[in-house]
């Protein structure tokens, strides 16, 4: 009874592991710096891009003693999910790369594909700008009415239960069979709810 207990145990660790995802790839998350007359990208926690900024305002040369205060710019949701709620941050960088001001941006029920025009509270360029980006920090999922919040979860993809270096694919709601002791247990991992 101990090693079907040690089993389970075992099986619902590795399940809740094997649940978690795997984070992307570092390279995806990077919000490259895009010169100003280009795109800047902002990806969501998966690597997927999110959103897409391009600048309207084109007098980006700010000085220490008389900065930028004030930019233009549209965004537009990249992704096939409509948001409650998006935030984030635009970064400008002289030509040696270094940071010289950033600013906030944000924008209430933004669907799939919609675009906004927006400014960046608190923003202060102090250089001649030469490339720029921008990072998501908050997109809120808009939830339709009475729809559970499962529907907008991932299913986990490829879980896999090792027992004694022994590796078993495990399919959501489909019997796997063991061989525990001299016994055979039946074995089915499903979804809570």
């Amino acid at each position: 009874m101990k090693r079907i207990a040690a089993s389970l145990i075992i099986l619902a660790s590795a399940f809740y592991a094997s649940a978690q995802e795997a984070p992307p790839p570092v390279d995806n998350l990077i919000e490259k710096r895009m010169p100003v007359t280009e795109p800047a990208v902002a990806f969501d926690g998966n690597g997927t891009p999110a959103l897409e900024a391009t600048l309207r305002t084109t007098a980006l040369a700010g000085a220490p003693d008389a900065p930028v205060t004030n930019i233009r710019m549209i965004v537009r949701n990249r992704s096939s999910i409509a948001y409650a709620f998006v935030s984030g941050s635009v970064t400008f960088y002289d030509a040696a790369g270094v940071r010289c001001g950033e600013g906030l941006f944000k924008a209430d029920v933004l669907a799939a594909d919609e675009s906004f025009e927006t400014d960046t509270p608190g923003l202060r360029i102090r250089c001649e700008v030469a490339s720029w980006r921008i990072v998501a920090t908050h997109l809120l999922p808009r939830m339709p009415p009475n729809q559970p919040l499962t529907t907008l979860m991932r299913a986990p993809r490829n879980l896999v239960i090792t027992i004694d270096g022994e590796a078993h694919p495990i399919q959501l709601d489909k019997p796997m069979t063991l061989t525990l002791g001299d016994k055979k247990r039946t074995i089915v991992v499903r979804t809570a709810q």
